[in-house]
């Protein structure tokens, strides 16, 4: 076990404790106790991605395990992170949002997944980043509006919850468009590394004892 894949795990690790922290009447407090807590568990969970990958490649420790677990972490993180905020704050954080959120980190996972297996790049790295730091922002801004109301900054006071969803919307219209360039690129990638493969069948498909049936 090398030191990329070992801080992988611990990533993976820290989903249980996050939602024990959240579900756990111990942490409970006037304070936010709890909330910091959360948020500073899934602020170092999250700091860990990417800094595997880096290492691997520096270190020229890229496994098949690795690449296995690295996505897997990320997706089990982002999917317990929203799921348990539908029950901690409901208010902030609607199921529908949630279900969207989470299927798609997993529907872009498969996608990936084949296209690994075809050997494309798929190039929507940009994309990918800024959608983990807007799921990031959305994330600790649920826990800190569901602790304070109001934020006093620099002499004002901002409307947490109004922040707090904003950012949710933010991060689902992010979410969304990047699928969007994932399937792109993977549509775009095809006949580039597979010219001779035959176009897709049509919805209704034609066989020869078939009379009067239209396939457009």
């Amino acid at each position: 076990m090398n030191l990329p894949n070992s801080i992988t795990l611990a990533r993976i690790c820290c989903v249980p404790f996050f939602l024990w922290i959240l579900g756990s009447t111990r942490f409970h407090g006037s304070h936010g106790e709890q909330e910091l807590l959360a948020a500073g568990v899934f602020l170092l969970a999250s700091a860990t991605d990417g800094v595997d990958g880096y290492l691997a490649r520096r270190n020229h420790q890229v496994t098949t395990l690795g690449m296995l677990l690295s996505p897997l972490a990320d997706k089990l993180l982002v999917a317990a992170a929203y799921i348990s905020l539908v029950q901690f704050a409901p208010a902030l954080v609607p199921a529908w949002i949630a279900v969207l959120i989470v299927g798609r980190e997993f529907l872009v996972t498969g996608l990936c997944s084949v296209a690994t297996q075809e050997k494309m790049d798929l190039r929507v790295r940009d994309i990918r980043k800024f959608k983990i730091l807007t799921q990031i922002i959305s994330v600790v801004c649920v826990l800190m509006a569901h602790a304070w109301k109001i934020w006093p900054v620099g002499g004002m006071l901002l409307p947490g919850s109004s922040i707090a969803t904003v950012t949710i919307w933010i991060m689902l219209a992010v979410s969304l468009l990047s699928a969007f360039a994932y399937f792109r690129a993977f549509w775009q990638e095809v006949p580039v590394k597979n010219p001779s493969r035959p176009a897709p069948l049509p919805f209704v498909v034609k066989r020869p004892k078939d009379k009067n049936i239209r396939t457009s």
